[in-house]
């Protein structure tokens, strides 16, 4: 009698268990909790059809009732489909041959191994629902920002812990390359995918999605959020600097001075979340070669030719406006593109009297022959071609570009040899 009450206990424990998991509504718990009694049912007994199973979800209990019909005592052949007379009769006297006998059974009496089945049976359901909840759940906020714990750190990833405890997963791929974490911190990082193979969902975030920057101005910009300005396009080189395009319906706003705020109180969060990424705002327009000279501030530009078809763009500007247009790096021209859609060419409108069919070559070239510290130095002080570099003093070069005399003979040497070549 022990025994029964041990396993009697088991089960309850067993319900309230997976009764109380999260994600899981009551009518997909009931439904789960049933099928699992019939299946073991139907493995002990090769039928589960004359069996009723009652959930009860609010009392946290169940009931299973079998249906017999009564047979003749020398008929009985399937106790578990028939009951003889007489034992029918110790039920109620009132009972006679073709009648239907309902009694209830207690799952406890079918032994530890039922019970054993039963939840091993209810553990897989569970975990497959819960995975499914898992994957529909965050399928639906792919592109939301989340807010999860660092739980482990590894090479290659970290793994977070939702406030569920659902883990996550942020490749070092998908980090802002000066990310650093430690165990316990909250990392904010938006639903890149959802990956779901054999069943096993895996959400990936991301911290250099260019959704990432739009969430973010989201929720520093009411005007973006209420929808009097529009985030129309973004472009990202992750923790070095980004370009956002926004529009307004509305003429009373100024869209640009909306995002930044005053003294760029709304954007200096942003900022810092994304590790001192610089981000320019600049104001949308359907006007391509606007667009374009507005992508590329905050160098001047003087004229802008479009070839729509290749999508690619002449942009002219003058001498001292060419390393703004490019920027540190490439930067500031990298994004424009990334921006406009548009392959950006930039040409220096030259001075009176100069060939304009003389062929000259930015610095920037030449980064695979001459350090790149050494041709920031050198455009530090206005100078960014190679014919500017060969036709400037060389006393100029050692003085204003802080250069020592051999590294500065190296660059003409190599600046010259260009030409020669050429000829």
């Amino acid at each position: 009698m022990a025994k029964k009450t041990e396993d009697t206990v088991s089960l309850i424990d067993t319900f309230q268990e997976f009764k109380e998991l999260k994600n899981i509504d009551k009518t997909t718990m009931v439904s789960v909790l049933e099928e699992s009694f019939r299946s073991v049912i139907a493995k002990m007994f090769g039928t589960d059809e004359n069996y009723d199973v009652i959930v009860n979800p609010d009392k946290g209990d169940f009931e299973i009732w079998r249906n017999r019909q009564v047979v003749n005592d020398e008929e009985l052949k399937n106790a578990n489909l028939e009951i003889s007379l007489t034992d029918a009769k110790k039920i109620d006297a009132s009972y006679e041959e073709g009648e239907e006998v309902t009694d209830e059974v207690h799952f406890a009496d079918f032994g530890r191994r039922a019970i054993l089945n039963l939840r091993q049976t209810l553990a897989s359901k569970i975990l497959e629902l819960e995975k499914d909840s898992i994957y529909t759940k965050y399928t639906d906020q792919i592109g939301t920002i989340i807010s999860a714990e660092v739980y482990q750190i590894w090479k290659k990833e970290i793994l977070l812990l939702d406030d569920e405890g659902n883990e996550l997963l942020l490749p070092k791929t998908e980090q802002i390359p000066s990310d650093f974490y430690r165990k316990g911190e909250t990392v904010r990082a938006v639903i890149a995918r959802v990956d779901n193979r054999n069943n096993n969902p895996k959400i990936i975030l991301s911290r250099i999605d260019p959704a990432f920057l739009e969430r973010l101005l989201e929720m520093e910009v009411p005007e973006i959020n209420d929808g009097l300005i529009t985030i129309k396009k973004v472009a990202r080189i992750p923790g070095e600097r980004a370009k956002v395009a926004v529009e307004s319906y509305d003429e009373r706003i100024d869209p640009v001075g909306a995002c930044v705020g005053v003294k760029g109180s709304r954007i200096h969060g942003i900022v810092r979340e994304l590790r001192n990424e610089n981000i320019d705002v600049i104001s949308y327009t359907s006007n391509v070669s606007l667009f374009i000279q507005r992508a590329l501030s905050p160098a001047k530009v003087t004229d802008v030719r479009l070839d729509e078809e290749n999508h690619r763009a002449e942009v002219h500007l003058k001498p001292e406006e060419v390393s703004l247009a490019i920027g540190k790096g490439g930067l500031n021209i990298k994004l424009a593109s990334m921006l406009t859609e548009y392959t950006i060419d930039v040409f220096r409108d030259l001075p009176e009297g100069v060939d304009v069919n003389e062929e000259d070559i930015y610095l920037d070239e030449f980064r695979d022959e001459i350090d790149g510290w050494v041709i920031d130095a050198i455009k530090s002080i206005g100078i960014d071609t190679a014919k500017a570099v060969i036709n400037a003093p060389r006393e100029m070069l050692i003085e204003k570009a802080d250069l020592e005399e051999n590294t500065v003979d190296e660059v003409l040497r190599i600046l010259k040899a260009e030409f020669e070549e050429d000829k």
